[in-house]
């Protein structure tokens, strides 16, 4: 596995690159949620490239990036054992030096939902996967359903761009009593990792409705509310029904697919957690006209 951290090097080395290459841009502490894309990558191209990078553009400044979780030396060793060929770990001072002034924005989707709890994170993701796509040059990209908002933003970015690539978004994997995987999970207690299972009770109480008939979002919503209601430790920033390509709140029937999410505090950790509502990956359009002929799309 070739590790590259310089930029020139990356440029170079990727003008070599034979046969499909598929990306994976994390912001390291792997786990099996970050492994499952690396094996969806390897399956599907020649080469596999996996970028540890934690953005500093995308923290808020109340955020968690001084405490963010960083295990280089365990990621390295899992991305070989996956058979990743190239691990790029670019550094900050190079893809913002001084002066940096350029970014790229969306005008509508980074509003929503999580836009609204933290101004200015897409821009920072936006711009750094801009960058990492400009970097790498992939035919296919690798996001995960868990961050759902992020990975239908990074679908419009590619269509509106017109990037020569397929956005590939893949099902949330999950610890066995639901929780979705996330590196912010290490935030957690025991206790409190066991307690914040109620997330995926109340997204699977909205879909059980949802598959029974119930097409009224605010009654969706309240089936959410009352779940999570029930476990003290919750403190709930937002519960929502959104439309699943405009990530408007549905205010009334839902007559096409929607985006059931929410994001809840528990001790120090922030967890976000969704379920697509008549959709899955697999079904949803991803756009891919801009790709070249004959690329996987989902």
């Amino acid at each position: 596995m070739k590790q590259i951290s310089s930029l020139a090097e990356m440029h170079q080395v990727r003008r070599n690159l034979q046969g499909r290459v598929g990306f994976v841009p994390t912001m390291g502490y792997l786990h099996e949620g970050h492994l499952s894309l690396v094996r969806r990558a390897r399956a599907e191209n020649e080469v596999v490239i996996v970028s540890i990078f934690v953005n500093p553009t995308q923290f808020g400044p109340n955020e968690d990036l001084d405490s963010y979780p960083r295990d280089l030396e365990r990621d390295r060793t899992l991305l070989a054992q996956e058979g990743v060929d190239i691990v790029f770990m670019p550094r900050a001072e190079d893809l913002y030096p001084p002066g940096y002034q350029t970014w790229v924005t969306l005008e509508d989707l980074p509003t929503k939902l999580e836009g609204t709890q933290r101004p200015g994170h897409f821009r920072g993701v936006t711009t750094i996967v801009t960058k990492l796509f400009n970097l790498t040059r992939p035919h296919r990209a690798y996001f995960g359903q868990k961050d759902a908002q992020q990975a239908l933003i990074i679908r419009r970015l590619v269509r509106d761009l017109n990037f020569d690539l397929a956005v590939v978004i893949c099902p949330t994997v999950r610890e066995p009593h639901g929780l979705a995987m996330s590196s912010r999970n290490e935030y957690l207690t025991p206790q409190e990792r066991e307690r914040a299972a109620v997330l995926y009770r109340a997204l699977r109480r909205a879909q059980n409705a949802y598959e029974a008939g119930e097409r009224h979002a605010e009654v969706l919503r309240q089936l959410m509310r009352d779940t999570l209601a029930k476990e003290p430790l919750a403190r709930v920033e937002y519960v929502s029904i959104a439309d699943l390509n405009t990530l408007e709140e549905i205010p009334a029937i839902i007559s096409g697919s929607a985006l059931a999410s929410l994001a809840v505090r528990i001790g120090k950790a922030r967890l976000i957690d969704n379920v697509w509502l008549g959709a899955t990956p697999s079904t949803l359009d991803t756009d891919s006209e801009n790709a070249t002929p004959g690329r996987s799309t989902t």
